[in-house]
């Protein structure tokens, strides 16, 4: 059976916000809201649960996960930042942005692309995310969520529903009555693990990066 948890958005409640960490450092895995859409997780040091994550969404081990850490000074833990990676992190996170960063031997391989040994990380804005990542101890894989069918899902009820069944729990905010659309924005992902930086996918916050990408002397654009 799968648990559900309502959590206020901003100042989650710690008895219900310890019963998820509890679990997730017994291998579960979550849905759970991130500042971009919903994702699925589970502890970055629990290979079980990852590899559960990876079935769910049907991923070969050579498709490298991202994960969530708190703060820059994590980041450094799982993967090499160079000076000019560190001074643009430091000016984007928290935020809706993934980088791509050479991968340190403390990173499961699970988690990294096999052939160029990197890795995707993300420092979100959101105070259940940060709350989680604290409780917790280690960062969180953050995939996003979407029908194992595929269907097209627009209200996050569908979401909860098609999941149930493979997952153990479910994050909700305990938030006053909305229309419960579901938000599918993504974040913007830039490599930072060539000479210079490049940007994958423009999503959310790109503006932002790309102004001080093109300050830098970069050329976002063509990136």
């Amino acid at each position: 059976m799968t648990d559900t948890y309502y959590l206020h958005p901003k100042d989650p409640q710690p008895e219900r916000l310890g019963r998820i960490v509890q679990a997730l450092r017994a291998g579960a895995v979550l849905l759970y809201p991130t500042d971009t859409t919903y994702a699925i997780g589970c502890d970055l040091l629990h290979k079980g649960a990852i590899e559960r994550v990876q079935r769910i969404k049907r991923l070969s081990n050579d498709k490298p996960l991202t994960f969530l850490c708190p703060s820059l000074s994590n980041v450094a833990t799982y993967a090499r930042v160079g000076d000019d990676a560190y001074r643009l992190m430091r000016h984007l996170i928290p935020g809706p942005y993934t980088f791509l960063l050479p991968a340190t031997r403390a990173l499961p391989k699970l988690v990294l692309d096999p052939k160029r040994r990197t890795t995707g990380i993300r420092v979100p804005d959101h105070p259940l995310c940060q709350a989680l990542l604290v409780g917790l101890g280690n960062p969180l894989i953050s995939t996003s969520a979407r029908s194992a069918e595929g269907a097209e899902i627009r209200y996050e009820y569908e979401l909860f529903e098609a999941l149930a069944p493979v997952v153990d729990g479910i994050v909700e905010l305990d938030l006053p009555a909305q229309d419960g659309l579901l938000l599918t924005q993504v974040s913007t992902v830039i490599d930072l693990s060539g000479p210079q930086p490049a940007v994958l996918r423009r999503g959310l916050g790109w503006e932002r990066a790309a102004t001080f990408l093109q300050r830098a002397g970069y050329a976002p654009e063509t990136a």
